[in-house]
């Protein structure tokens, strides 16, 4: 029994052959519909090549354990997250690399209404049996198979986030990086075309290419930034978005083409839910905190904290019937959305935002970026994560007397009165991820990054 290596800690990824092919692709669709006893399965795939033939491959394993498959065709990941919810089915799987290199593939499964299936919640039981290719039993009768569209209705949800009569004209750079966007962007122009919602788009790498001639799409790497930040000052836009290949993240610049770090579109999140729904709720990670506590605070609501992740996330959403959860790391998740994430629905309540406000989105975030600055996230590739965090760790608590606060919720962080750090290993490399910030304090910011790295180390 060969061990499959594309199992990851909460989807499936691999490098397409060995690791990842329609062979495995059958056995994980056949395991999935095991694990679930589903009576029908949504599944849609992203612009890549083997996308299709590995989507047809997990529908045969699918079908092969007695349940009907729904095809919705060539998607981004929230499509499926929708469906599943939509049509009332069992479960779902989206089959995408994201931002992965050209030569990977994977799959993001979910349950009926779309929760999360994680190593805690099935994946490694999913793993088990495709390895060992030991089915319970051969079903009654095979199960069917249907293509069917669901965009007209997942489009017509996206615009209930927003109230048509607050939009005044704007003029949006959109960026689908060649990727699964494109076709929403164009359904999304459509109905705002029949509703008379005066937004125009200026379309960027528009059309979806599994070769991706502008490079894989992943705007959270600085060199993929160009291309919109460009568009946004040629076109004089009020602001631009881009997204990666499963639109799952979306990344916002402002008038003057400048990215926006996630954090404190979070904040710009939490400030548009809360201003709607009063005294809600707003999940956070742990990594950058401060800028979201005090929105939340200022608004009447309560921001509470979660172990970074989708899952976890998504778990404590649920735990908590927050209206909103936001991570830095550009993922966004929506109550009224199955408590899914969506990078669809962040961009249209900024453009709501900014018409209420009436104000540029730099404007909307210059006051929280000056009072709270941040680096960013750093990463670091070590020899040994978790002991270089204990060296830090022992470092800053040693003999002081200044630390107001640890919290382990996620790696490490460390609260002092005028600055805040959080550092944490990955899952899957040998890497540690830095992020910090200060109370209004850049060079105290500087200075800090710099103490912080030279004791990490590393490249």
């Amino acid at each position: 029994m060969k061990e499959l290596t594309c199992f990851k800690a909460y989807d499936i990824r691999g490098k397409l052959g060995e690791e990842l092919n329609k062979d495995i692709a059958y056995r994980i669709g056949r395991a999935f519909a095991e694990l679930i006893n589903p009576t029908s399965v949504v599944l849609g795939g992203d612009i890549r090549e083997t996308s299709e033939q590995l989507k047809m491959a997990l529908a045969e394993g699918i079908m092969d354990a007695g349940a009907d498959v729904i095809d919705i065709g060539m998607t981004g990941t929230e499509e499926v997250y929708f469906a599943v919810q939509h049509l009332k089915v069992d479960g779902g799987i989206e089959v995408t690399a994201s931002h992965n290199p050209i030569d990977y593939n994977g799959m993001k499964p979910v349950r009926e209404g779309s929760r999360p299936i994680s190593t805690d919640t099935g994946l490694l039981e999913i793993k088990k049996m495709a390895e060992k290719q030991q089915w319970s039993s051969e079903p009654v009768k095979k199960g069917s198979y249907v293509q069917q569209s669901i965009l007209v209705d997942y489009v017509k949800h996206l615009i209930s986030y927003i109230a048509p009569s607050n939009i005044k004209p704007l003029k949006l750079v959109v960026n689908s990086g060649n990727g699964a966007a494109g076709h929403v962007v164009d359904e999304i122009e459509r109905v705002f075309t029949e509703m008379n919602i005066p937004i125009s788009f200026i379309k960027v790498h528009h059309q979806g290419d599994p070769t991706f001639p502008n490079g894989i799409p992943n705007p959270i790497l600085v060199e993929n930034r160009s291309a919109t930040s460009e568009a946004v000052l040629e076109h004089s836009a009020d602001f631009g978005i881009a997204w990666d290949g499963d639109f799952d993240r979306c990344f916002l610049f402002d008038e003057k083409g400048q990215f926006i770090e996630g954090y404190y579109v979070v904040g710009l999140l939490a400030d548009a839910f809360l201003g709607k729904h009063k005294g809600a709720k707003v999940i956070h990670d742990p990594r950058l905190t401060w800028n979201t506590k005090e929105i939340a605070e200022n608004m009447q609501g309560q921001a509470i904290q979660s172990k970074t992740g989708h899952a976890f996330i998504k778990e404590r959403m649920r735990l908590e019937d927050a209206v909103y959860g936001g991570e830095m790391s550009a993922h966004h998740y929506f109550r009224d959305f199955g408590y899914c994430d969506s990078g669809m629905i962040p961009w249209l309540l900024v453009a709501e935002l900014v018409c209420l406000r009436q104000k540029p989105l730099s404007e909307l975030v210059k006051a929280r970026i000056k009072k709270f600055p941040s680096p960013g996230e750093i990463n670091r590739t070590v020899q040994d994560a978790q002991q270089t965090i204990a060296k830090i760790e022992d470092y800053y608590l040693k003999g002081r007397e200044d630390v107001l606060s640890i919290d382990k919720t996620d790696g490490i962080s460390i609260e002092f009165k005028n600055w805040r750090f959080n550092l944490r290993a990955s899952n899957t490399e040998p890497v540690i991820r830095l992020n910090l910030e200060t109370r209004d304090d850049e060079q105290l910011m500087a200075i800090k990054t710099k103490e912080l790295l030279t004791m990490i180390g590393g490249n």
